[in-house]
C-alpha cells in the first residue's frame, strides 16, 4: 500500500535519502537489507492497527477506505517491492536505490 509507505516516510520525518537509509540500516553497514527494509516500513501498519489484531480495517485505513490487509499481507508486498527497487540484484538498497522512483 503506497499510503503505508508515506505514512512510514512522515512519522520518520526524513528529509534526504541519506537520513532515510541510515534511519533504516539497523546494523550500519551502510545499506538496507530486505529485514531492515521490511521492519522500517512495517511500523506505519503496527501505527495504524489500533486495535493490534494484526489486520488493517477500513475504520483503521486512511479515509475509512480500501480492502482490509493483514500484516503479512503488507509483509509480503513489501518484500516484493524491496526486490522490484533492488535495481542491481545484490539483495541491498543502496541510498541511490531508495531515492530512485517505483520500478
Amino acid at each position: 500500500m503506497v499510503l503505508l509507505l508515506a505514512s512510514a516516510a512522515a512519522q520518520a520525518q526524513v528529509t534526504d535519502t541519506g537520513s532515510y537509509l541510515q534511519r533504516m540500516d539497523s546494523d550500519g553497514d551502510g545499506k538496507v537489507s530486505v529485514e531492515e527494509y521490511v521492519q522500517w516500513m512495517l511500523y506505519a501498519f503496527d501505527r495504524m492497527d489500533r486495535n493490534g489484531d494484526g489486520v488493517l480495517t477500513r475504520d483503521e485505513l486512511p479515509g475509512g477506505k480500501g480492502s482490509p490487509i493483514t500484516r503479512e499481507q503488507q509483509r509480503q508486498t513489501l518484500t516484493q517491492r524491496f526486490h522490484t527497487q533492488d535495481a542491481n540484484g545484490d539483495g541491498y538498497l543502496s541510498a541511490k536505490e531508495l531515492a530512485a522512483p517505483p520500478r
